[in-house]
């Protein structure tokens, strides 16, 4: 039994182990060991880089909505990134399925203009059938 992989099924591993790779790395060196909450979202370390830079800094809006607590927070904002990848997931599967739908009624529309069910003698089968030669129409 021969076992062969496609061109796709290669990239796609590679991708993965590309993706875990990212993930597992800065677990396993220690990165973010010296500081207190070392894997803090891109919002909490600006806040902090503005309150050091000016102190008496105010922003200028607040949230409509304060969660209660952090994991809340992460969870809510796993649930948003979780629908915006549904959304897209559904977009290019749906994308993908139409271009799909229209290759197949092309080539099957291909397949009946060559011989196929609808093409009697090369003929329309729309068109009026013209009366055989030799014979006067009725």
């Amino acid at each position: 039994m021969s076992f062969t992989v496609s061109r796709n099924t290669k990239i796609n591993a590679l991708l993965l182990l590309v993706v875990a790779a990212l993930a597992v790395l800065p677990l396993a060196l220690g990165l973010g060991d010296h500081k207190e909450e070392p894997f803090t979202g891109a919002d909490a370390e600006a806040e902090t880089a503005i309150t050091e830079l000016q102190p008496d800094y105010e922003p200028w809006f607040s949230p409509l909505y304060e969660p209660p607590s952090g994991e809340i927070e992460s969870a809510l904002f796993a649930l948003q990134a979780a629908l915006g990848a549904g959304v897209l997931a559904y977009y290019f599967g749906v994308r993908r399925g139409r271009r799909q739908g229209e290759a197949r009624a092309l080539a099957s529309k291909g397949d009946l203009g060559e011989g196929g069910i609808g093409d009697v003698g090369g003929a329309d089968a729309s068109a009026p059938s013209a009366p055989a030669s030799g014979s006067k129409g009725a």
